[in-house]
């Protein structure tokens, strides 16, 4: 396969990864709060990591008709800064404060740094090669899945030694005497983990073009390859809102409450996050697979089998321990490498407003995705975690059918000018 050349789509992609690892690693450090520094229920972290993706997710679809009138040079790089800004100074709060509610603020307010640069990254992704938008899409989403998969990992090891051990040394004598025993950690070695976004940022800002340098290119790109596209009737968006909802629901949602399961049965920071980690590097590996397929063949029905292949993972992941569990996680994160497609059918969807329907989609990806982590969080407090995944296995069943219900989303045909990569303003 032939990779892309141009440098915009290098900057964005590498700007995609350092986003999402800071963005992914909240999963973990939250259960490792819960532990050690600040007292948390399942539902009070689906609360927390909500908070964050409702912030992201609602500003979307506005950052994005900003990046169409502006090419969103600084929406990407600000967006990216600001994330791993206010992410770090929501862990710095919890440390200090030990307050629920003081620490969320700051965490909601670093979802809108990622609202700001995913339409961004996703437009000029897709667009340096339009011929390839599904291939490029796929390969962009599976750098910031490597992030993805890149944050718990690394925060699980860098937290694994940041914790007592007191438990391990003396908890069967104290819990034999009936003295109650609080192990204390700190979140702060995570912090050394913004040297990695800082090249990112940097890369982003030299390269991203200015609204002067955007607009060029857009005159240009539509005068040498114009194309026709088939309204889509308004049905079309609300059976796509439910069916992007409900694979929300088995996708984004099992796997933030993971690390909350695992450490449950008795795994270390290192194992849960591991285990997070092995779901976003299959679904990035896979999604550059479906987003080749989503190129050749109905990108509805791709969808709707991988949905139906998760099925059975999420329903037996629970009961899972070890490699078996790993597996299971392999298999869901594999199938839900397939949101790429659900980006670029939006963009077809949406002709001659590119920036805008990415927001739109992946918005709402992550807004469905926020209110999932309520309703799951929920679930686990009320029936427990084993029951949860089971329900979330059965909707997740019935409801892929609507899929089928969607418009097939034909690429046209006809050849096209390849257009040029946006210049970078100097």
């Amino acid at each position: 396969m032939r990779l892309p050349t141009k440098r915009l789509f290098w900057a964005v992609s590498l700007g995609h990864m350092a986003n999402d690892l800071f963005m992914s690693m909240r999963s973990v450090v939250l259960t490792f709060l819960s532990a050690y520094v600040l007292p948390m229920s399942s539902q009070q972290i689906g609360f927390a990591v909500s908070a964050i993706e409702l912030s992201g997710a609602i500003s979307q679809p506005f950052f994005g008709r900003w990046a169409d009138k502006t090419g969103g040079r600084w929406l990407g790089a600000g967006g990216v800064a600001w994330t791993v800004g206010f992410i770090l100074l929501g862990l710095l709060v919890a440390t200090v404060t030990g307050n629920f509610l003081l620490m969320v603020i700051p965490l909601a307010l670093a979802g809108l740094g990622s609202g700001a640069f995913h339409p961004v990254g996703s437009m000029h992704a897709a667009e340096v090669e339009p011929l390839r938008a599904g291939r490029n899409a796929a390969l962009f989403f599976m750098f910031g899945q490597t992030g993805l998969a890149l944050g718990p990992a690394l925060a699980g090891l860098l937290l694994n030694s940041a914790h007592s051990n007191l438990n391990d040394v003396f908890g069967t004598a104290l819990r034999a005497a009936s003295v109650p025993l609080l192990e204390r950690g700190t979140v702060l070695p995570v912090f050394g983990l913004v040297v990695l976004a800082i090249p990112a940022v940097a890369l982003m800002v030299v390269t991203l073009p200015n609204r002067q340098a955007y607009h060029t290119a857009s005159r240009l790109s539509r005068s040498d390859a114009p194309r026709q596209y088939v309204p889509v009737a308004r049905s079309a968006f609300v059976v796509m809102a439910a069916a992007v909802a409900f694979r929300s629901l088995a996708h984004l949602s099992t796997v933030n409450f993971m690390p909350y399961m695992f450490q449950a049965k008795g795994w270390t920071p290192a194992e849960y996050g591991f285990i997070t980690s092995t779901f976003w590097m299959a679904s990035g590996v896979a999604g550059v697979w479906f987003g080749s397929l989503g190129d050749r063949y109905d990108a509805r029905r791709v969808i709707l089998l991988s949905l139906l292949v998760a099925v059975p993972a999420v329903f037996l992941l629970p009961s899972l321990n070890g490699l078996l569990a790993v597996g299971a996680a392999i298999v869901i994160g594999a199938t839900s490498g397939s949101h790429s497609l659900i980006v670029v059918m939006t963009q077809n969807m949406l002709p001659g407003r590119k920036g805008f329907a990415s927001g739109a989609a992946l918005g709402y990806i992550f807004a469905s995705a926020a209110v999932s982590n309520l309703i799951v969080g929920s679930l686990i407090d009320s029936v427990g975690t084993s029951s949860a995944y089971h329900i979330i296995a059965g909707v997740t069943l019935v409801t892929s059918v609507l899929w089928l219900l969607l418009p097939s989303m034909k690429r046209p045909t006809a050849p096209a000018t390849t257009t040029n990569a946006v210049p970078a303003a100097s």
